[in-house]
């Protein structure tokens, strides 16, 4: 076992290593760019893809280099950061033709990806990567735009133990709490676990809420009562302010926390778990989107339980269909 100073030293070279490598990052959406910030805020330098290119301005204009192509970015960095939506979206950038894997001359020595994605995708990206002699790291982080920008974010991580090692210095400066989950793509499975309680925990207080506010106390009232609680927590103070000012301007799409819904409890069936209030949280999710606030914040499952209690409450920022 290391001791102390000789795990400390270790670090240092680590550190040294990767303030030298030529860094890049695929993927400039809200979240995307939120997160290369706060490696330029560092003093990083790095160069950039994405599909729509006009999506890269704003690093651009914070003196990032722009790659024409993935092939163009995999030649030109040691290490590439990716975030993408979905898992097709992963193995497009990666194994795709044009891809991380196959898109030029030169390949990236390390692959990180941040997205959260199916536990298979990542693994057939992984191994991908082992075959063509790159490191690929799982690391899905915890947050959105808003939190990445105030460094309140967390990253947990897994591959291989001198991969994450080796690319540590650049998650923690992203994220203050970087966690490592073991090998393979253990950190997707938590990461779906988080989103599952993310829901179940959003459905809870939108549903208290309703009950407070038909009985006539007022909304901001009860939430400012819950925040300087025991309960109160960084997710509902922030989900508070936003039902306090009926805001729906999407950090995560009530569509993307279904497709997270999907992949955890796909995970359940797999591995013989029963969910049954997760469950519930899914089909009220669904049901959100049935009513319109599709690309709306999934906080808009306030809705639902607004207009099931008779509050007949609308949010005048959402595309709603005819119930």
């Amino acid at each position: 076992m290391l001791t102390k100073r000789r795990r400390s030293r270790r670090g240092d070279r680590i550190m040294d290593r990767t303030r030298r490598s030529r860094l890049g990052w695929l993927g400039t959406g809200r979240m995307g760019v939120s997160m290369a910030e706060r490696l330029l805020d560092a003093g990083e330098e790095l160069t950039v893809w994405n599909r729509t290119k006009e999506k890269t301005r704003p690093l651009a204009d914070r003196g990032s280099g722009v790659a024409d192509t993935i092939g163009e970015l995999a030649e030109q960095c040691d290490i590439v950061f990716v975030v993408v939506t979905a898992s097709a979206d992963l193995l497009e950038v990666v194994t795709g033709p044009g891809g991380l894997l196959r898109g030029g001359a030169g390949r990236p020595a390390v692959i990180v990806d941040f997205s959260t994605v199916s536990a298979e995708a990542s693994a057939q990206a992984a191994a991908a990567a082992a075959d063509a002699g790159v490191q690929f790291l799982a690391s899905p982080i915890s947050g959105n735009p808003n939190m990445v920008a105030e460094g309140t974010a967390a990253i947990v991580a897994s591959g291989p133990t001198e991969t994450f090692e080796q690319v540590r210095p650049y998650l923690d400066r992203i994220a203050p709490t970087v966690t490592y989950a073991g090998p393979g793509q253990t950190s997707l499975l938590v990461k779906l676990c988080h989103n599952l309680l993310l829901g179940m925990i959003t459905q809870s207080l939108v549903e208290v809420t309703t009950l407070a506010e038909k009985g006539g106390v007022d909304r901001a009232d009860f939430l400012a009562f819950i925040n300087g609680s025991v309960l109160g927590s960084t997710l509902t103070r922030h989900k508070g302010r936003a039902l306090v000012e009926h805001d729906y301007s999407p950090t995560v799409t009530t569509t993307m926390l279904r497709k997270d819904y999907d992949l955890g409890l796909g995970a359940a069936r797999a591995l013989e778990v029963p969910m049954p209030v997760a469950a519930m949280v899914h089909q009220l999710i669904q049901t959100a989107i049935g009513l319109g606030y599709a690309e709306a914040d999934y906080l808009s499952l306030f809705e639902v339980a607004a207009r099931a209690a008779g509050l007949g409450r609308k949010d005048e920022g959402a595309t709603e269909k005819d119930a």
